[in-house]
């Protein structure tokens, strides 16, 4: 364990110095397939509702997706995306004051008006990869950009054969998501990187770069990462190892330990056990990459996570 670099990010017209406490970037899928919370928030009204809990709860940053990225997703077109993101991005605007808005999206039509409607922040899953021209409304807007590792695309990033040297894969992605958005005139100043754990990556893989994540810090960039709910976690909450075998099918989940068999009262409290039990695992997977040196983490639960961030940054502390 060493410590974190820190990094001074320029947001809008302000400096954020990315380090001395890890951020907590709260989901908000306006999705109606979404692998996390099946579509609970895909109505406006109650996706604002979440926004402002997520913000409540401790989130720093409020990430808002509208098209799913889980495996085996399909795209969906501009006009369908910006109908379900752009009103939820104006109330919260007006609801949140100043809180950061992340729009998770590899559109750059999308990316443009929504930072025109309130957002602060692109987050991108493709690193440039999908739509390059996104970096050019990045350095438009003066806005942050999270260039993700992908490989493939999420309706078949799971199925073909995974990289053979996940490291070198990353390293390749990485440089040149970043040469991209440099070569876009993007200060380096705004960019920050995510792994993309479970995005193409075997479930082994995912635990290796939670395991080895200071290596990625030669590219001297903030790093962010994304396990919440992931299955890579389930599963080994749910007692799997981390060689499957059969290999699941994509969008597989896992239920651990607690079984759903039994009357109604019986089965409510396996879900509400399964769901005690997954946030635990969600927290232990926090833990380990903010001690390996991540700056933000990306969470659906930040009220239940933080408890667990606080430990970790405490931890950290006592190497200043």
């Amino acid at each position: 364990m060493k410590s974190r670099p820190e990094f001074q990010i320029e947001l809008g017209a302000h400096k954020v110095t990315l380090g001395p406490r890890t951020l907590v970037m709260g989901v908000l899928n306006v999705t109606p397939d979404s692998f996390s919370d099946g579509g609970r928030y895909f109505d406006p009204d109650h996706a604002v509702e979440r926004g402002v809990e997520l913000a409540r709860q401790g989130a720093d940053w409020i990430d808002l997706g509208g098209e799913s990225t889980r495996p085996g997703a399909q795209p969906v077109s501009v006009e369908e995306e910006l109908r379900r993101v752009l009103p939820v991005i104006r109330s919260l605007r007006r609801k949140l004051g100043d809180v950061p808005i992340s729009i998770d999206t590899t559109k750059a039509e999308v990316a443009a008006q929504s930072l025109h409607a309130g957002a602060n922040i692109l987050n991108d899953v493709s690193g440039l990869r999908f739509e390059p021209r996104l970096a050019e409304v990045a350095r438009q807007h003066h806005a942050p950009l999270i260039l993700m590792h992908l490989r493939g695309r999420p309706e078949t990033m799971q199925r073909q054969p995974f990289a053979r040297d996940i490291w070198r894969s990353l390293a390749n992605g990485f440089a040149t998501s970043i040469r991209r958005a440099l070569a876009a005139g993007v200060e380096r100043s705004r960019l920050i990187l995510d792994p993309g754990l479970g995005f193409g990556k075997s479930r082994r893989q995912n635990y290796a770069i939670l395991a080895g994540l200071e290596k990625l810090h030669h590219f001297r960039l903030p790093l962010l990462i994304g396990a919440s709910r992931k299955s890579f976690v389930q599963a080994i909450v749910a007692g799997e190892g981390l060689d499957p075998s059969p290999a699941p099918r994509p969008g597989t989940r896992y239920w651990p330990i607690a079984g759903t068999h039994g009357g109604e009262s019986e089965r409510r409290h396996a879900a509400k056990q399964n769901s005690a039990l997954l946030v635990t695992g969600d927290a232990a997977a926090v833990v380990a990459a903010i001690l390996g040196g991540a700056h933000i983490v990306r969470v659906h639960d930040p009220g239940a996570i933080l408890p667990a961030v606080r430990v970790a940054d405490a931890l950290l502390a006592t190497l200043r």
